[in-house]
């Protein structure tokens, strides 16, 4: 099968392209949103094919993955005049929560019949108003890591992309008081100035912009993953770190309650008891490394790739049929 989708979500999509098809992924000489190509710094398998615009036209797609609203006047396009859902079987993913006039936002594919809605949480169905499509969840599946959990760094990491622009959202604001309980490093794209942002000593508060190959060690070597995020879909670098067998304190908001079973970690509402479970963690390293076994555990046998995978095989084999 000839799968035609964007590369949006480096995360995700490198888990979806382990599948047994044939990927392909629009590449445009600027590399931008609509033309990224293959991962840069993710690995990929070669069944992902760059395909330029021109050559989508004549190109035997078997099913089309939408990610975003505009892709399918693009997929129309591109495709030489072929429908999404009409002329083409599609499918449309939705990473995130809805962001506005929650719990009444209509999603933009709400009340279509010639497509199915994915939801990747749960927490995204229940909150998107999906009208009268045809909706599924297929929760997460995340590459395996490996065990590399060290914890020997007493500090927590916090990974973040854009926490100044982001705010609210990403739990930003929570960190100050946290970096009273732990010194935080904070990792993702675009932490520089956060420190100075919040007005927190640079010891409390280091960032660093890494590439996926050296986060997961560095994360590793932290006593245990804090994930402050208020309102987003379900972070994977919260499911990478249970992989990785670190323990988790976790803002107990969205698809997090559900992520953390008892026993890896802590999950709370108030702020207050997520510092508490730091400075416990920090002060009991045996604990930690307990707790982060059960996270490995835990996050292995609900996000492993092989359910994400034969998910995805059953999805696809409906909306071709």
């Amino acid at each position: 099968m000839n799968i035609l989708l964007w590369h949006v979500h480096g995360s995700w999509t490198t888990a979806f392209v382990q599948g047994p098809h044939t990927y392909l992924v629009p590449v445009t000489p600027d590399r931008g949103p609509d033309g990224r190509g293959r991962a840069q710094t993710f690995t990929w398998p070669v069944s992902v094919q760059e395909v330029p615009p021109e050559r989508l036209r004549d190109a035997p797609v078997d099913l089309v993955v939408l990610q975003r609203p505009h892709e399918e006047a693009l997929a129309t396009e591109w495709l030489g005049g072929r429908r999404p859902g009409r002329d083409v079987p599609a499918v449309y993913v939705e990473h995130n929560t809805p962001r506005a006039d929650v719990p009444l936002t209509r999603h933009p594919t709400a009340d279509r019949a010639d497509l199915t809605l994915v939801h990747v949480t749960h927490f995204n169905r229940l909150l998107w108003d999906n009208g009268s499509t045809r909706t599924a969840v297929v929760e997460h599946g995340v590459v395996d890591p490996g065990h590399r959990y060290t914890g020997g760094l007493p500090r927590a990491a916090v990974v973040i992309n854009e926490p100044v622009r982001r705010g609210r959202f990403v739990g930003t604001d929570l960190l100050p008081g946290l970096a009273a309980a732990t010194p935080l490093d904070v990792f993702g794209m675009r932490t520089e100035g956060l420190a100075a942002h919040l007005g927190l000593p640079e010891d409390r508060c280091r960032t660093a912009d890494l590439p996926q190959a050296r986060l997961h060690a560095a994360m590793a070597q932290r006593r245990f993953y804090l994930h402050p995020i208020r309102w987003t879909s379900l972070g994977l670098s919260l499911i990478e770190a249970m992989m990785l067998g670190m323990p988790v304190v976790v803002l107990a908001t969205t698809e997090a309650a559900e992520a953390v079973p008892a026993g890896a970690g802590i999950l709370s509402t108030r702020p207050e008891v997520l510092a508490r479970a730091a400075r416990h963690y920090l002060a009991e390293p045996a604990a930690a490394a307990a707790d982060g076994n059960r996270a490995r555990q835990a996050a292995l046998d609900h996000y492993g790739l092989k359910r994400f995978l034969a998910d995805w095989e059953r999805l696809t084999a409906e909306a071709c049929s």
